[in-house]
């Protein structure tokens, strides 16, 4: 007799158990890049905004060393002693902000070697105010990189932004470089007056290619903060820029018409430009003009790249809370997909049982013959009895004699 094996619960196939993970997988990673792609690009722009700021603070304390060191310049050339307290206050001031953030903007080295230029100025007044301008002129050049490289290195030059863009070149450029020619135009033209008439005929070009020098970065900063203005979408930066913008415009263009050449030569007040106590005056309204515009382009600009830091983070947050909310929402979807795979295992174990439960009978062994009914026949289903056949007289035993008739002989 042959025993059939023992069922086993039914499982699912191996891709119904494996699908649900991949199908989980197949959402969680999309997402997960995309979230380390979008975590790239904000950390990359929130450095940058960073390093901007870290370069509007170092502009901010090179502004009063500029302003002081053309002031020593102009009173060196002029043959006045001036103090040398506001630029050696301003000096200590940018060497303290060099010596913290200097390492990240890579300026630690311009700083010390202007540092150590204006170390050989001398603290009077120089004999010769044509050493003194030269002297001078040097000390501005190195002064001027440092600008540069404080555009360069915090990254102010790459800015990615129209109005931020526009006001960092204006702050960190133009207005740097209009300040120093400007007062190199006043300080050539007094020494200018003071020399003899043979030279001033090679004075008047050089005189000419300073007035350039000058007006031209006034001009483009003038340009720059209007298109600043015009591109922003700040409410404040207009009403904030435009009008100490127009006091520094019209300085610079009363000094534009003074410098221009006159053709007069040989006086002392009007050595081939206008009069020079008027140019005089007209570059110190220029330079307390852009003294009163610095501090207001610095701010509006840090003021812009902050809102652009915290829109970073909000962006940062709201792409974590994206990613959380997947992850949660995929964990549910695995939870769902585990537990109904649960209940198929459990029903089909619940299943197996219930075939066992059913073919067991009791003391036995479960297991019947196949064909053959289980328990008594129903009444009417008995087989009918076999017919009996009757032997003729004679045959067989004789009735009550006990003896075998002839043809028993023979069996």
């Amino acid at each position: 007799m042959t025993v059939p094996a023992e069922r086993v619960p039914r499982r699912p196939a191996l891709p119904g158990r494996v699908l649900p993970l991949l199908l989980v997988v197949a959402l969680l990673v999309p997402v997960a890049f995309l979230f380390a792609q979008q975590r790239r690009l904000t950390d990359d722009a929130r450095g940058l905004a960073v390093r901007e700021r870290m370069g509007v603070e170092y502009l901010r304390a090179l502004g009063p060393v500029t302003l002081a060191l053309v002031d020593a310049q102009s009173a060196a050339v002029a043959g006045r002693t001036a103090s040398r307290e506001a630029l050696n206050r301003a000096v200590q001031d940018a060497a303290s902000l060099d010596t913290r953030i200097g390492d990240q903007l890579r300026t630690h080295d311009r700083w010390t070697g202007l540092r150590a230029k204006l170390g050989t100025l001398p603290d009077r007044t120089l004999t010769d105010p044509e050493a003194a301008f030269v002297a001078y002129g040097e000390v501005t050049d190195l002064l001027l990189a440092l600008h540069r490289k404080v555009r360069e290195g915090s990254g102010l030059m790459r800015d990615p932004q129209s109005d931020s863009f526009f006001l960092q070149d204006a702050v960190s450029e133009e207005l740097p470089e209009a300040l120093v020619t400007a007062g190199r135009l006043t300080d050539l033209a007094t020494l200018a007056a003071r020399r003899p008439a043979a030279e001033r005929i090679r004075t008047g070009p050089e005189l000419a290619g300073l007035r350039v020098a000058a007006l031209t970065p006034a001009t483009d900063l003038v340009a720059d903060l209007r298109a600043a203005v015009d591109s922003t979408e700040s409410t404040k930066l207009g009403a904030n820029v435009l009008t100490p913008l127009d006091n520094y415009q019209r300085a610079v263009e009363r000094l534009a018409a003074l410098s221009a050449p006159t053709g007069q030569t040989g006086t002392e007040d009007a050595p081939g430009l206008g009069g020079l106590t008027e140019l005089t005056a007209a570059r110190n309204n220029a330079q307390s003009a852009a003294r009163q515009l610095q501090p207001v382009i610095l701010d509006e600009l840090d003021v812009l790249l902050r809102e652009r830091i915290d829109g970073i983070d909000r962006e940062r947050w709201l792409a974590g809370a994206a990613l959380g909310a997947a992850v949660l929402l995929v964990a549910a979807l695995g939870a769902m997909l585990l537990a109904a795979y649960r209940r198929a295992r459990r029903r089909a174990v619940g299943e197996h049982r219930a075939d066992e439960n059913a073919g067991a009978s009791p003391g036995g062994t479960g297991w019947e013959p196949p064909g053959e009914p289980r328990g008594p026949a129903p009444l009417g289903t008995l087989a009918p009895a076999e017919p009996r056949t009757l032997q003729p007289a004679g045959r067989g035993h004789a009735a009550g004699t006990g003896r075998w008739g002839p043809f028993d002989a023979a069996r």
